[in-house]
């Protein structure tokens, strides 16, 4: 028998699990992570209305419900409560990180820290109930937003901001974000890029979805598509950049009248500053750039400023350092060979990585599988060595011994059935429940574990 854990139950960690337990009838997979639910960024990254993707939960959920699959919620790896790397090694015959990015990455300009700028990660744990997220006023007394990056991130939090309550009440978003959002009097959302159109990172899908709204309107500066030199002859274009220069050039033939609120979206603009009024943002400052030839933009000296009183970065995410594992600071990575974790240049027994905190904040949900693939081959390749190290029969029983209580599956069910009655209590159907006290309470409710 080959005991592993892995760390981490979102899409990469859940597919590990899988990938080990369909190829070697052997291998007994514990799942940990921090959170007492599962899923991870299925769970609290994916925009409550995108029902469709967030369904993946179902597919996730069969991998942890597997005979040979334990999910352990509430475990710290690391940290000075939690569990160190070295204790690992002594309770598994190896341990796979998938921990993902934990942290975004900042503009690096004036005013960044003022009250009323965030990141749009910060905003969409608000919404999407994560527990360690703060409910600091984010639309309040707001007007005017502007989200910095035009990848499908920055759509997600524009639509949010202009979405309306009918549209929101059906999600399973948390009440008092619920309720903030539909109090919302924000009347004008702009996206910002940089760069020019055919450069965006959103899916035209993503896109569509904001012509789509029922009551906000999207306007575009033909001005500004034409600084592109793509945007006139889009023809040799990948499929995806020339269908999103497609919308775009009907939006601008087309401005859109009538609406509550309207989504500007803005191109080859450079944040340089925030600034302040009355000791928050008030507005911010961008340059006026250009193509330079060469796949990047240059400065022109030229200014504008973009009144708003909430700014949402979303220029990318970043991994964090693991205490007692190794870690590529240029990158924000774990050194790695095919998923087997490098100290020093050379394999270390027993440790591997996948996902984000393996290759970087890259692809879509469906990359982790060929990621997580990867390193499942390796750890089999690896595991005649590596089962001849004893370990614990039972590691959870190890753990309880030491004072580690962890959420198990029966904690997790109980967490589900809170919120599909604290939904039908507010006439909603599901709804989060939004708190670290909420959500350990909820599954203090499971029957005991065997």
């Amino acid at each position: 028998m080959l005991r592993v854990a892995v760390i981490g139950s979102g899409p990469s960690g859940c597919y590990t699990a899988q990938g080990l337990v369909q190829q070697d009838p052997s291998v007994h997979v514990d799942v940990l992570d921090r959170l007492p639910c599962p899923y991870g960024l299925v769970r609290y990254g994916v925009a409550p209305d995108h029902e469709k993707i967030k369904s993946l939960q179902n597919n996730l959920r069969a991998v942890l419900e597997h005979e040979r699959v334990r999910f352990l919620g509430g475990v710290q790896i690391g940290g000075p409560r939690g569990l160190p790397a070295t204790r690992l090694l002594e309770l598994y015959h190896a341990v796979v990180y998938c921990v993902g990015a934990a942290t975004d990455r900042h503009l690096g300009i004036p005013g960044e820290q003022l009250p009323g700028s965030w990141s749009a990660t910060e905003f969409v744990s608000w919404y999407s109930a994560h527990p360690d997220a703060v409910d600091d006023g984010y639309v309040r007394d707001v007007r005017s937003a502007v989200v910095i990056g035009v990848g499908n991130v920055a759509v997600d939090v524009t639509r949010m901001l202009a979405r309306g309550a009918a549209e929101l009440n059906p999600t399973d978003m948390p009440e008092a974000a619920l309720a903030a959002l539909a109090a919302s009097r924000v009347r004008e959302i702009h996206m910002v890029g940089r760069r020019g159109p055919s450069q965006a990172r959103f899916t035209t899908k993503e896109l569509r979805e904001l012509g789509a709204l029922p009551d906000a309107g999207v306007l575009v500066d033909p001005r500004e598509l034409e600084l592109d030199p793509a945007y006139a002859e889009p023809s040799a274009l990948p499929a995806a950049q020339r269908r999103n220069v497609e919308v775009l050039r009907g939006w601008a033939a087309a401005p859109p009248e009538g609406h509550a609120r309207r989504i500007r979206l803005r191109f080859f603009l450079r944040p340089v500053e925030l600034l302040a009024v009355d000791g928050r943002v008030g507005a911010v400052r961008f340059e006026r750039t250009v193509p330079d030839g060469r796949g990047g933009v240059t400065g022109t000296g030229r200014y504008e400023d973009v009144g708003a009183q909430l700014v949402l970065r979303s220029v990318g995410y970043r991994g964090v350092p693991l205490e007692g594992l190794p870690f590529d600071a240029a990158t924000g990575t774990v050194p790695h060979q095919q998923g087997r974790v490098l100290r020093e240049g050379s394999v270390a027994r027993g440790e591997y990585v996948a996902g984000w905190i393996k290759r970087g904040p890259t692809g879509v949900i469906g990359t982790n599988r060929p990621c997580a693939k990867e390193t499942v081959t390796s750890l089999l390749a690896d595991a005649p060595v590596l089962a001849d190290r004893p370990v614990p029969e039972d590691p959870v029983a190890v753990l309880r011994a030491e004072g580690v209580e962890p959420v198990g599956w029966a904690g997790w069910l109980a967490i589900e059935r809170a919120e599909a009655e604290l939904g039908a209590s507010l006439g909603r159907t599901v709804v989060k429940l939004p708190d670290w006290q909420s959500l350990r309470t909820a599954a203090a409710t499971a029957p005991p574990a065997p």
